[in-house]
């Protein structure tokens, strides 16, 4: 237990190191030390392990140091998603004004789906905020989209936990569903996160062709019924494929394995 402390305290002095840099620009050892109150030494060994990350980097004044280059690297994973964010809203707020339900786009993170986006339809009054949840990837429609066009080694680490007699908790029948999802283009779940909510899903393509997003559309089962799930499909289907137009992607793979 001490141990896992003592990292989660390194980790915290090792981030503050780096918020001092961003806010001076340049600072000594003995500077960075008096900021986070730590000895002399703890701060170099800080700084060593940062800067063999390339985060922090030495500058021409000797014992100086300031950020590195290799933050940037890190960035630009944020970079992408701001940029599917901000290029998808538009069709987001259209799509749900269109539908009147609630609109998300998520993305794939280790084993979950996360939600970067979402816009409110004007039926979706009292609609739950999902935006930063992480969601299982088998019971969602964003999930499953994600899964879908993931590599297959991913299928074998989630863990299909059931949360709701509807949720789907066997291998092959998830198999089934990723491969109808593949061949339509869209993926849906009917009460397989929450009892009385139903939601489709598309996949947003990059420049190069490659899945990086989905965009989902959800509401109660009773207004957003299996009936109109399937028949808001082509709508869906057109808002993912103008979002990716917006990301460069000019060719429309939205119903191609």
């Amino acid at each position: 237990m001490g141990n896992e402390s003592g990292g989660v305290q390194s980790v915290d002095r090792a981030i503050s190191v780096m918020e001092i840099l961003a806010r001076k620009g340049e600072a000594g050892v003995s500077e960075i030390a008096a900021e986070i109150e730590v000895h002399k030494s703890t701060a170099f060994r800080l700084l060593g392990a940062l800067e063999a990350r390339g985060l922090v980097e030495q500058a021409e004044d000797r014992g100086k140091y300031r950020l590195g280059f290799g933050l940037i690297r890190l960035a630009a994973g944020v970079d992408t998603q701001l940029d599917i964010t901000q290029r998808a809203r538009p069709t987001c707020q259209r799509l749900a004004e269109e539908l009147g339900e609630t609109v998300n786009i998520a993305v794939l993170r280790s084993l979950y789906a996360v939600n970067l986006d979402q816009v409110r339809g004007p039926s979706a009054v009292t609609a739950h905020n999902w935006v930063g949840q992480l969601t299982p990837l088998h019971a969602t429609s964003s999930g499953k989209i994600l899964l879908a066009h993931a590599a297959p080694a991913l299928l074998d680490q989630i863990t299909l936990e059931r949360f709701t007699s509807r949720t789907i908790t066997s291998l092959p029948d998830l198999e089934k569903e990723l491969t109808t999802a593949r061949i339509r283009g869209y993926a849906v779940t009917l009460e397989e996160l929450e009892d009385g909510l139903n939601a489709i899903a598309a996949p947003i393509r990059s420049f190069h062709g490659e899945v990086v997003a989905a965009i989902s559309v959800s509401g109660p089962a009773y207004r957003l019924t299996e009936q109109r799930v399937h028949d808001s499909a082509p709508t869906l289907l057109t808002a993912a494929s103008e979002i990716s137009t917006r990301l460069g992607n000019t060719h429309d793979r939205s119903s191609t394995a």
